[in-house]
């Protein structure tokens, strides 16, 4: 064609096809499926698919086409006919007998492919009536929730779900503005106080001082008690020994308002990557508790698979016991082990299950150590799992299972790719 036609445009046209010395033109609708330029010929080559024919004329081109398949150039005569041209068979002599190899062939294959057929049916009502399988399976990994410990304004940590972390690397850091103010003040007052005490030895130094002028507050902040009186010497020594006491109070909650501000300071405590994390840009208030970021746990160890068993096949199930774990689409399926049962999922703090199936009840959560381990990726991927009673047997037959659905996603990707 000179021009192009969109993909999945409707035209209409005539199919031209050659009848003996007659030519037959049987109107069509076709839709253009693709299209690319020819550019030795100078024009583009398009594909049609047909989407509608006259039921007539579906039957002429039927029979035209018999008639090319049977090695024969249909004319309009044989098209007039009411009997199609069938293929002719080849004559053989009298008595002689059809070569049976083709037919053995082919009935060999046969017979084979419904014994496969069987055995994969035979095998799959084993798997799924007689092995036990859970309700739901992920694979999960060991959670570490980050909380608020006080109340402040959270600092852009520029961390979201994904990012890997290091550890002992600041998570987030809150800005507690009340603690900082009070600090302060405590930090005042051992100032204002250690130099009270220096002014008042510096003039119980002298021999000749008799009397002492002494402040009667120990605060900065008290400002309603900023008198002065006159004391002998022996009473500012105890006012001495006072304000030595009450520098080691305020050092020491100078100590612990420090303390209680490094801990708004959070630092992760593994090799983890952020699950979910809360967007610190934009100055965000955060009370105690609240929840900042959620980690998952990386160690090859740590990755593994958790399934929700029914209580009715707890005790079928025993530690170290085989199962199959299907990562998806029954293209690949590895061997686990049982790790532990546990009847009280809520205290096992693992990413990768929804928090309404774990609402589930009369459910118990089975750990499985996979044989080789799983990358942290996979963390919250549904995965299917099958525990073993016999395990020779069933891993025969997990092993047939997977080469069938292998092959047949190869014949599957093979048909896929060929050119329509």
């Amino acid at each position: 064609m000179e021009a192009p036609v969109d993909a999945g445009v409707i035209k209409r046209g005539s199919l031209l096809v050659a009848a003996g010395s007659a030519e037959l033109t049987i109107p069509v609708e076709a839709r253009c499926l693709r299209q690319h330029f020819d550019e030795s010929r100078g024009q583009y080559l398009v594909a049609f698919v047909i989407t509608r024919l006259d039921p007539a004329q579906r039957e002429l081109l039927r029979r035209v086409i018999r008639a090319y398949l049977a090695g024969r150039h249909a004319s309009v005569e044989e098209l007039i006919d009411a009997e199609d041209p069938q293929t002719p068979r080849r004559s053989m002599p009298e008595g002689a007998s059809m070569p049976a190899s083709g037919s053995l062939w082919r009935y060999s294959l046969l017979l084979l492919a419904s014994l496969a057929l069987l055995l994969v049916l035979a095998v799959t009502l084993y798997r799924n009536l007689l092995l036990v399988e859970p309700d739901f399976a992920a694979v999960t990994a060991p959670r570490v929730d980050i909380v608020a410990p006080g109340n402040g304004v959270l600092a852009d940590h520029g961390l979201t779900p994904g990012d890997r972390v290091e550890r002992d690397q600041l998570l987030v850091n809150i800005d507690n503005r009340e603690l900082r103010a009070e600090l302060a003040l405590a930090q005042a007052g051992e100032r204002f106080n250690q130099r009270l005490i220096d002014t008042l030895k510096t003039r119980l130094a002298d021999p000749d001082t008799q009397r002492v002028s002494l402040f009667n507050a120990t605060r900065p902040d008290d400002y309603r008690a900023t008198t002065f009186e006159t004391a002998d010497a022996g009473i500012a020594r105890e006012r001495v020994d006072q304000l030595e006491a009450s520098v080691d109070f305020e050092r020491a909650r100078v100590n612990a308002l420090e303390t209680r501000l490094s801990g708004h300071r959070l630092f992760s405590p593994c090799e983890c990557l952020v699950a979910w994390a809360v967007d610190g840009a934009g100055d965000v208030y955060v009370q105690q508790g609240d929840p900042l970021m959620t980690l998952t746990r990386t160690e090859p160890e740590a990755v593994l698979v958790e399934a929700l068993v029914h209580m009715e096949d707890i005790s079928r199930l025993e530690p170290h016991q085989l199962a199959f774990v299907d990562l998806g689409n029954g293209k690949e399926v590895i061997e686990a082990r049982v790790r532990s049962i546990a009847l009280d999922i809520e205290r096992q703090p693992r990413a990768g299950f929804p928090h309404w199936v774990r609402q589930q009840q009369n459910v118990a959560s089975v750990l499985l150590v996979p044989e080789r381990p799983l990358p942290p990726h996979l963390v919250g991927r549904p995965v299917e799992v099958r525990f073993s009673d016999a395990p020779a047997f069933d891993a025969v037959a997990e092993w047939f299972l997977s080469a069938f659905n292998g092959l047949i996603g190869r014949f599957v990707s093979t048909s896929e790719g060929e050119p329509s």
